[in-house]
């Protein structure tokens, strides 16, 4: 592939993998909406998207090449993930932008050239150049690194979901935990105490309207320490090490993101903000995000909160009678997949 507004235009480019950036999927790591995520990258915020492909040239260097053909790069990633090979080999007229370096992580290199590098500073560039596009450091917390840990327990709901036990969580449903809370009060844990080992039930009360209009409550599961395994390609989003569920009790931070969720029926946020994608049965998975807050749930299920306050934590949300309404009004808001 050649053709690009830079460094790159006389080179090959070895592609290794892409990915989507669309109002209905985008790396998250690039910001909150799908206008956010464009500007990261200088590019206008068209509603058909664009397709990112990322690879080294003939010196080994990283680059991002964005191009505005998307169904070619749907159809590449649809042939990636079947396991079936496929020559990914844009137009040069489809090329809109080149940028240096991996907003993504990138665990394979291109054979026969150096080592993945960040290009060498372009001397002709103006003010306006972009710095080399870097992953976010693993090791780190912040909203990047949040909007991450969403997409990793969208992609892998099975796993965090079993760390709720069922036993457990009948136990919850019959000894109080839906106790109604005045502001400033953490809601009591499952078994009466301070919450140490919590779980939560299908269909368990979320939390009654409180005196203070609060509409969902949130508990949390016993602290144990998970990290799911991470995609290869670096395309899904990954959880750091250190991410674990939270001590029990509902945080000011969960009911300000729950409240900020349902202030999104009123008044609909940018696009992408709220994602929708298929889901076992007539469910479907909803990834919403907000200013220091990401949620992912299940419209048959429960929800998950990740906080910037809350470095590393998992925040499940009880499901109970305002839950599912809540998470299919973002679902009708929500930008999905063609």
């Amino acid at each position: 592939m050649t053709g690009t507004d830079n460094a790159v235009a006389d080179d090959a480019l070895y592609v290794l993998t892409a990915v989507l950036l669309t109002p209905a999927q985008f790396p998250s790591v690039l910001g909150d909406d799908y206008p956010a995520a464009c500007a990261a990258l200088g590019l206008d915020p068209c509603a058909t998207g664009y397709g990112l492909v990322m690879g080294q040239d003939g010196e080994g260097a990283r680059w991002t090449v964005a191009i505005d053909d998307v169904s070619l790069v749907a159809v590449a990633i649809a042939s990636w993930d079947c396991g079936m090979e496929y020559d990914l080999s844009p137009d040069e007229r489809s090329v809109v932008r080149a940028l240096p370096g991996w907003p993504l992580a990138v665990a394979v290199a291109a054979p026969g050239v150096a080592a993945p590098h960040d290009p060498a500073p372009d001397p002709e560039a103006d003010d306006e150049e972009l710095p080399p596009l870097a992953p976010p450091d693993p090791d780190a917390w912040g909203p990047a690194q949040r909007r991450l840990g969403a997409d990793a327990v969208a992609s892998q709901w099975a796993d965090w979901r079993e760390q709720i036990s069922d036993e457990t969580a009948q136990a919850a449903a019959d000894d109080g935990s839906a106790e109604e809370t005045t502001e400033g009060d953490e809601a009591p844990g499952p078994d009466g105490a301070d919450g140490e080992n919590a779980s939560f039930p299908d269909g368990a009360d979320a939390g009654a309207d409180s005196t203070d209009g609060r509409d969902l409550e949130a508990e949390t599961t016993d602290g144990r320490s998970v990290a799911p395994d991470t995609d290869s390609t670096g395309r899904e989003g990954t959880v750091p090490d250190s991410a674990h569920s939270a001590p029990s009790g509902t945080h000011p931070g969960v009911r300000r993101a729950l409240a900020e969720a349902r202030a999104y029926l009123d008044a609909p946020p940018p696009p992408g903000r709220i994602r929708s994608s298929f889901a076992p049965g007539d469910a479907r998975t909803i990834r919403a995000d907000g200013p220091g807050w990401s949620m992912v749930g299940r419209t048959d299920d429960m929800a998950f909160l990740l906080l910037d306050e809350m470095p590393g934590e998992i925040l499940p949300v009880r499901r109970g009678e305002r839950l599912p309404g809540l998470l299919k009004a973002l679902d009708s808001l929500a930008a999905r997949p063609s």
